[in-house]
């Protein structure tokens, strides 16, 4: 029988134990927190369902939506004996221990029952993104040489059959939609139950759980090889230093809708990190605004995981609403008195002020009902806490939603680092940054600024196709170098500055990160993406396309939906709402930094077109080669 993992989580919440730093020439260049659960020594991933239904078999853990929108709990028995199933399914497909085993779907709860399957039959898993073209579907099952494939729906199932011919290793292709999983539980049935209990039983945390392609931003991807012992580093520490958020504080049990891409290492950690927990967790496969919505009001979720384009939809759907209700100024009123409340209560929690006056608190009070309540309602009604990662999300919003009575945690990690190395410490956010290390995590400041990595969820390395073999990425002591730049203040709060290969010099030397810039522009309800430009210019200029949602409201509020997308990039009204939220960004920098001009290009910035990875980060390559006319005539036009 393989042994038991031990169980996470404590009755009560964790002593917040601050950051230990290290200074060198009066600047802080490290930061450690130590852990607050040890490290596994025995089981793997593959033994969570297994534990919990032994633990608590009729614990709800999972929830399934159906046609009708209602959703239907699964118990930790019920997921268990259908893991168990599945695995043998694949056994008996002739799959061994230590195949790759791709799964190309949205999120769904299909991925997540395959996803332990897998782990429980002895596979290795391999996340496809299910918005991959042909070629980039292709290059992921030959780099992990995979010799299955699940995938959702016919579609799927065509562009992987039209490129099988470039993939010797593929021998199992299984559709979804089309029965997979009641075709592989019959496909097992005959194959002994310890088939599974003794592949189990071979797994421990140093045993491969999954290869994950980075999104690729510049070249190809490359394959992150995460263990089993890197997820439980990262999911155990991540469950007890946010305790508020996955523990029953009311009559609401903790509960999520996921809606991040599972073939994302920040999705594919929540799921994890939700079974761990025992947190009632639903999939939402669609992130259009109304369907997503839709599932919030039936689910009622507790606690969000989003990236900062969701929360700023919520933002600007609601100012939208406000204003079609000519209540505009109102929400404009409401707005700063939340962003007020925040950043007064942060300061008291921080020492550094007084907390909420009489004014605010009053205010606040007046607008709750009218404002603050319809922003919680939107999201299910029950939320009161989201971890967004991905990018930041700038210090109004977190401010805002705070004052509206959101908790949000902010956070930073890589595929390498199987999601969060940072994350906002509960009770004490600081805004602008990303929050202090993860426990167990250590984070450094090199000499050149780089944010350098160290703790039992960095992983092992990259995969390397051509030997077959894991090629490791951290230096001989242990540490990663992240690409990324940032600082550490004097009580360990971690701020990112930018990427180094993103670093913009211009033609008189000036050093700019231009991804605080973009991130301030992008929170406009106008601007769906912005990409900022100057290396080797004088000075910097940007390129905006345009948020379809924002802008049909804008239209529709200045009696112009007769004009085309053509016709509206060069519309004065619309471009001076555009130029304030350029002079708000500039304001956050000196003029040699600031953003001169700019140019509303007529089309957007889609992973189709290949301006965005998967994960909605800009292929800044692709845009500059891409858009060179344009980004020239700005410099033309200012000679």
């Amino acid at each position: 029988m393989p042994q038991q993992i031990p169980p996470a989580g404590r009755p009560a919440p964790p002593p917040l134990v601050e950051p230990t730093t290290e200074t060198v020439d009066g600047v802080v260049r490290e930061a450690y927190v130590p852990p607050l659960v040890p490290p596994l020594t025995r089981g793997s991933l593959a033994d969570l369902p297994f534990h919990n239904a032994a633990e608590d078999p009729d614990a709800v853990v999972l929830a399934r939506e159906q046609q009708d929108g209602t959703w239907t709990d699964v118990t930790a028995r019920q997921f268990a004996d259908e893991v168990h199933a599945v695995a043998k399914g694949l056994v008996a497909h002739g799959l061994e221990v230590g195949d790759r085993f791709a799964i190309m779907a949205r999120t769904t709860y299909e991925w997540t029952l395959l996803d332990f399957a897998g782990w429980a039959a002895g596979l290795i898993t391999v996340p496809v993104y299910p918005t991959s073209s042909p070629a980039q579907a292709r290059f992921v099952l030959q780099d992990a040489g995979v010799r299955a494939c699940a995938v959702e729906n016919v579609d799927h199932a065509r562009l992987v059959t039209s490129v099988r011919g470039g993939l010797p290793d593929l021998a199992h292709l299984w559709q979804i939609d089309a029965g997979a999983v009641p075709q592989l539980v019959a496909a097992g049935r005959d194959v002994p139950d310890e088939h599974v209990t003794t592949r189990r039983a071979r797994l421990g945390p140093q045993t491969v759980a999954t290869v994950i392609h980075t999104s690729g931003t510049t070249g190809r991807p490359k394959g992150c090889v995460l263990t089993h012992g890197n997820f439980f580093a990262e999911v155990d520490n991540c469950v007890e230093l946010l305790h508020p958020v996955f523990t029953s504080l009311n009559r609401h049990p903790p509960s999520t809708v996921l809606f991040l891409p599972l073939a994302h290492v920040f999705g594919r950690m929540v799921a994890v990190g939700c079974l761990r927990a025992r947190v009632r967790l639903g999939h939402a496969p669609s992130i259009q605004t109304d369907e997503l919505l839709a599932d919030f009001a039936g689910f009622k979720p507790s606690f969000l995981l989003a990236i900062p384009y969701v929360l700023e939809k919520v933002h600007n759907s609601a100012r939208a609403t406000a204003e079609k209700m000519r209540r505009g100024s109102s929400f404009d009123r409401a707005s700063r008195v939340a962003v007020a409340w925040g950043d007064a209560s942060w300061a008291d929690r921080h020492g550094s002020g007084p907390g909420p006056g009489l004014l605010v608190r009053a205010a606040r009070g007046l607008y709750d009902p009218l404002v603050y309540r319809r922003i919680r309602d939107a999201l299910g009604g029950h939320v009161r806490h989201v971890i967004c990662g991905g990018s930041p999300l700038g210090e109004r919003l977190c401010a805002f939603f705070a004052g509206a009575g959101i908790e949000v945690y902010e956070g930073y990690g890589l595929t390498e680092t199987t999601a969060a190395v940072t994350v906002t410490p509960p009770l004490r956010p600081r805004l602008g940054t990303v929050g202090w290390p993860v426990p167990g995590t250590t984070v450094r400041i090199a000499d050149d600024g780089e944010v350098l990595l160290r703790g039992n969820q960095v992983f092992a390395g990259y995969w390397d196709a051509s030997a077959q073999a894991v090629i490791p990425a951290v230096s001989a002591d242990g540490w990663l170098p992240t690409g990324d730049l940032g600082a550490l203040d004097d009580q360990g709060y971690l701020r990112i500055t930018g990427r180094k290969k993103d670093l913009l010099i211009t033609s008189s030397g000036k050093n700019i990160a231009p991804a605080p810039l973009e991130d301030w522009i992008r929170a406009h309800p106008l601007i769906d993406q912005c990409l900022v430009v100057g290396d080797n210019r004088p000075h910097l200029t940007a390129l905006i396309t345009l948020e379809p949602e924002g802008l049909a409201h804008w239209q529709h509020m200045h009696h112009k939906r007769h004009l085309s997308r053509a016709e509206l990039v060069h519309d004065e009204d619309l471009r001076r709402n555009l130029q304030q939220a350029v002079d708000d960004a500039n304001r956050l920098v000196s003029h040699a930094e600031s953003i001169r001009a700019f140019t509303v290009l007529p089309t957007s910035f889609t992973e189709d077109s290949g301006h965005l990875t998967p994960s909605l980060k800009l292929r800044r390559t692709a845009i500059t080669h891409d858009f060179a006319p344009d980004i020239d005539a700005l410099y033309d036009d200012q000679r």
